[in-house]
């Protein structure tokens, strides 16, 4: 297995036209993410979205409704919606890791591994590991399988990440080479392909290209699967580099002008909230109640006493008067009361 940087000339025409596309289109899903006045309303829904997705390429599923419950109550958490949550801590470990530092390192992406995963088991130390084809079991690729060579990779990879000087190269074709080789590297026992997936979103951020962690690529990947393994592999055998750099180039395009339409969606909701409330029911719309009903689908009492320092009493009368009003809807669990904001789940639920 080749280390980083290539020698490859990435400067074809259909790379360079596809990826102005894909410039474009991110650069206006980040100018239009900074539309929404609380960015926890984005980070919040989107972030569950895609870890949803990305654990549904695993045959991880849970639905919307266990994954939104589980946000105001840990007593709704199955193992596969646990799993699910355990990737939106790591995502966001990994944004606020690499806000702070602008860096993307092997410590950091081991950290993430440990919150995916429940365990410090670190890189892969035994050998025998190989890809197989889930259909008929044969074996369609073979990883680094020595600790030695896998930690020298990935090593290579970090320092390929971090320093801009080692090639010339725009970022969005760099991100789609670190994804390929991270992949051929296959460094962890499990949960690699979820792995990938956040250090794609924390590469962009890091190099300034997104402000916030909202470009998830799984749902693409869903829906074109069969061609993304296709590629992975025709690159290890042919270095099929072309079709792979406008697989990934468009799924930047294509995810980028899906989250557009979600955005406005969800703007365009909030702003009829606003309106409707500012006429229907004028002492008790304030701005931080708009923002908190949507920045979870699922609202409960201590969501409004800790964000709007209300006591209890006063949070189960707002709440109680927005389900009067039909902006809520109430549901029971034991002895506890949580609220729907129904629109805002039904849009989330629909979106791909």
């Amino acid at each position: 297995m080749q280390k980083l940087p290539l020698k490859y000339d990435f400067l074809k025409p259909e790379i360079i036209k596809k990826l102005i596309q894909a410039h474009k289109a991110l650069a206006e899903l980040n100018w239009l993410s900074q539309k929404i006045p609380n960015q926890n309303i984005l980070i919040n829904s989107l972030s569950l979205q895609e870890a949803k997705d990305s654990s549904e390429i695993e045959n991880i599923i849970t639905t919307h409704d266990e994954l939104y419950k589980s946000q105001v109550d840990n007593s709704f958490i199955s193992n596969e919606t646990k799993e699910v949550a355990n990737y939106k801590d790591a995502l966001l470990y990994g944004f606020n890791k690499v806000k702070t530092d602008k860096l993307l390192l092997n410590r950091d992406i081991l950290q993430i591994q440990e919150i995916l995963e429940k365990n410090d088991a670190g890189f892969r130390t035994q050998i025998w590991t190989k890809l197989k084809n889930d259909k008929t079991w044969e074996t369609i690729y073979t990883p680094p399988q020595n600790i030695d060579d896998i930690k020298d990779l990935m090593s290579n990879l970090e320092q390929y990440i971090n320093n801009d000087d080692l090639e010339d190269i725009d970022p969005l074709i760099k991100m789609a080479i670190i994804h390929h080789q991270f992949e051929s590297i296959h460094p962890f026992y499990d949960w690699n392909g979820r792995t990938w997936r956040i250090i794609n979103i924390l590469y962009l951020v890091k190099n300034d290209l997104l402000n916030m962690p909202i470009l998830y690529l799984s749902s693409y990947i869903i829906k074109h699967k069969s061609d993304y393994y296709r590629l992975l592999q025709e690159v290890r055998e042919n270095e099929n580099w072309e079709e792979w750099i406008l697989y990934m180039l468009d799924a930047i395009e294509k995810t980028s002008i899906n989250t557009m339409e979600m955005i406005n969606n969800i703007w365009d909701l909030m702003w009829k909230t606003k309106k409707s409330m500012k006429e229907k029911i004028p002492k008790l719309y304030s701005k931080d109640l708009l923002e908190i009903i949507f920045s979870h689908p699922y609202t409960k009492i201590e969501f409004l006493v800790d964000w709007m320092w209300m006591t209890r009493q006063t949070s189960s009368k707002y709440l109680n008067e927005l389900v009067i009003n039909w902006y809520m809807i109430p549901i029971h669990k034991w002895k506890n009361k949580y609220f729907i904001n129904l629109e805002l789940f039904e849009l989330l639920r629909k979106w791909l």
